[in-house]
């Protein structure tokens, strides 16, 4: 999968981080946070499928070689 959804969704919560530390907005401070933390969050999930399929996918071209 494209990192780039994940990557632009960091990059919004760095962007509502930094608003908020300027503003003195603890709650956009707070929402760009939790922006950052779900963005990689998600990454990870991706990685972790990602992996999996190969995995599934070189399990399944080693069964083919032996029939």
């Amino acid at each position: 999968m494209s990192d780039l959804p994940n990557t632009a969704h960091e990059l919004a919560g760095k962007a509502k981080e930094k608003a908020g530390d300027l503003t003195g907005d603890e709650e956009l401070k707070g929402e760009g946070q939790a922006d950052q933390v779900e963005s990689k969050l998600r990454q990870a999930a991706d990685d972790v499928r990602d992996a999996v399929q190969g995995a599934a996918d070189r399990a399944k071209g080693a069964l083919k070689r032996n029939d």
